[in-house]
Formats: C-alpha cells, structure tokens, sequence
C-alpha cells in the first residue's frame, strides 16, 4: 500500500502548487495580446460589437485586443479555429447563435464541440423584424400569409446563409403560420439586404439595427418585430404575436465563450472585466447605436440561457427537416 499512498500525496502535492499557478495566471492575465475570433464577415452587428468590446477591454487592460474576423460555413471555419486555440483565455469567440446554438443541430458533424465551450457573458442582444419589399405588395404580417397560401413556395426570402438566425426564423414562420416560401441563402446581411432594396428577394427576418435604416428611408417596411413587447424605436409597429401568430419571438443575441479547458479562474476574470464594460454608459450609448441591448450576464446564466437556445432551434430544425452538409 505504501506505493499507492505516496501517488496520491504526490497527486495532492501537484494539485495544490496548480492551484496557486492558476490563480496567479488569472490575477496577471492579460499578459500578451487577447484575440477575439469573430466567425462572421466584417461589418454587421456580429461584427460591431465585439469591436466596442475590444477597445473597451484593451483600455482596460492596457494590452491589445484585436478582433479577427474567420467567416465561412455558417460560422464553422471560424468556430473551429477557435476550438484548436490553447485554453489560456487569450483567444475568445464572439458570435452569434450559429456556432453555439444553432450549427450541432443543423450539420451532421461538426469538427468542434459547442458544448465543450466555456460560456463568459452574453454581451447583448437584437430584436429580430419582419422586413419586406415594397415589391412584394402587402403592409400586414396577415396579408403576406394570404399572400403565401395563395403561391406556395413562390415568394422569394433571404438570410445570411443555411442555418442563420433569419433562415431559421422563417422556417419557424412557416411552421406557425402553415405557408412555404422559397429561400435564396446569401453569405452575410449586407448582399442580402442589397438584394432586398432591389427587389430581387421580397422579405427576410434581420435584426434591428441593419432593417432600421431601410424602414426609416421608406426604401423597406418593417411589418413586426419578434420580442415579446413592441421595441422603442418602433413603438407604431406591432409584435409577431399582435399581428398574426401568438407566441412567435425571435431574437438575435452575441455570445462570448472561451476555449475548452480553460480555467475556470481566468474564465471568471474576463467574465467580471466584460460585464464591467457593458454597464460603462459609453459601451451601452456604442451598443444601442447598433439597435442592440447589453447584456453582461453570468457564467451560469449563459449557460443556462445556451441550453434553451440549442432546444428551441433544435426543435425548429428537426419540424422542418432542415440540415446542411
């Protein structure tokens, strides 16, 4: 028995000495520069965030943070360039529900585990709209229903790609409402919302900030927004529920996480350094100029929050026989 014992001390001994490592690391980090991986092109709301939080964070820290931006396959190209990166927490992934609610459902396989990441903070989220061409020739959610039962699979959306927020908000329109579209897949908001104003698609699910600008110009309508409240900067117009289908939300949220592994120490660090950030009034003025709202929750309450997310779009794949390759 006397071998057996002095493994175990010596496992205690290694323990305790990890133990003062790992909170010294966490009490010094950052030491070097802090990437942000984005798994989204420049520009766009996925995109803007993380860049306020990176200044806000390189002020703070008094080192560089710089945000770099991985797009391709619905996130995955990026997602999975993160999830080699060493678990010292100065590599992070800012992104939208794709890769961490959204993509485990969608793909057959994944070379990455999103259950595996370590949650930090959701940093904020977006109002989901219903947006539509003037083309399109309806001002009422109920009307582009009517529209759609009387031509199936005969008008034309647009998302940012197989699996986006807004191809799967549609799919769960479809479902609630009993109607079929046809979806038109674009790489990112901005050439979709190009072809929206040329009338080439004649409606998507897009968030706030990148639908607004259209709806104040008249060169688009705003016909509901997904939250269950009317949204302040559209108090005229009226929810998904009001207009038509009870129950229908829909939100665009962007989530922070940290490589598996990490330790918990420095994973908690970052956590109290962005929550900080977002209760700064210049975070929360930069935010809410992109339509969005900070958030700054718990490690526990991502987690939590993830768990729903993942059953809701997991629920909305499977009903409509979604998958991607």
């Amino acid at each position: 028995m006397q071998p057996v014992r002095l493994i175990v001390a010596a496992v205690v001994a290694g323990f305790a000495l990890f133990v003062p490592f790992v909170s010294s690391a966490a009490e010094s980090f950052p030491a070097a520069t802090v990437k942000i991986i984005v798994p989204n092109p420049a520009g766009g709301t996925a995109d803007a965030l993380p860049r306020i939080i990176a200044d806000a964070l390189g002020n703070l820290w008094k080192q560089a943070v710089v945000v770099e931006n991985r797009p391709g396959a619905a996130g995955n190209v990026g997602a999975e360039f993160f999830a080699r990166a060493p678990a010292d927490g100065y590599t992070l992934l800012a992104s939208p529900p794709t890769t961490l609610a959204i993509n485990q459902s969608l793909y057959k396989k994944l070379n990455y585990d999103p259950t595996k990441f370590k949650p930090i903070t959701i940093l904020g989220s977006s109002p989901n709209v219903l947006i539509v061409s003037p083309k399109l020739g309806v001002s009422t959610v109920k009307e582009l229903i009517e529209k759609a039962k009387a031509d199936p699979g005969g008008i034309a959306y647009g998302s940012q790609g197989i699996g986006a927020t807004s191809h799967l908000t549609t799919a769960l329109f479809e479902t609630m409402a009993g109607v079929k579209f046809n979806h038109v897949p674009y790489r990112g908001t901005a050439p979709a919302m190009n072809d929206l104003v040329g009338g080439h698609i004649l409606f998507m699910f897009d968030n706030l900030s990148s639908s607004l600008p259209q709806h104040q110009a008249g060169t688009l309508e705003i016909l509901a927004v997904c939250t269950p409240a009317r949204s302040p900067y559209l108090p005229d117009v009226p929810t998904m529920s009001e207009a038509a289908l009870p129950g229908f939300v829909s939100i665009a949220w962007f989530g922070l996480v940290a490589p598996p592994d990490t330790p918990d120490a420095i994973v908690a660090k970052i956590n109290k350094d962005v929550v900080d950030t977002l209760k700064s009034d210049e975070v929360r003025k930069k935010f809410l100029t992109h339509g969005a709202e900070p958030i700054g929750n718990t490690r526990e309450e991502m987690a939590t929050f993830l768990e729903r997310e993942r059953a809701l779009w997991g629920g909305v794949i499977e009903r409509a026989k979604l998958k991607a390759e």
